[in-house]
């Protein structure tokens, strides 16, 4: 079994920014992709950005210039860095890995006032 510890969510202002941890533990043989998505009351959850095994990595547009996503294969961790965030970032922020299945994190919130 495999579990997911997110970290780093909190109170921020406009402009400000957050780091986003998430670190996989258990029965670990080797991690594919890691991403983190965020959900909002009433919508779907969506992707953020995603990181693929090889390192190459993909954003949604609405963050992109402004988040970094990277991992540490050795420590089974992805980051999440947050900058210029802004009120429309203010979300739940869960981790996703794969291995042979899909993991998800128990979400860490992110608040952004104005």
């Amino acid at each position: 079994q495999v579990q997911l510890v997110e970290s780093g969510g909190g109170l921020v202002q406009a402009g400000g920014s957050l780091r986003l941890s998430c670190a996989a533990s258990g029965t670990i043989f080797s991690i594919n992709d890691m991403g983190w998505y965020r959900q909002t009351p009433g919508k779907q959850r969506e992707l953020v950005a995603i990181i693929f095994s090889g390192g190459d990595t993909n954003y949604a547009d609405s963050v992109k210039g402004r988040f970094t996503i990277s991992r540490d294969n050795a420590k089974h961790t992805v980051y999440l860095q947050m900058n210029s965030l802004t009120p429309e970032d203010a979300a739940v922020y869960y981790c996703w890995i794969t291995t042979r299945y899909s993991y998800w994190g128990q979400g860490t919130q992110v608040t952004v006032s104005s």
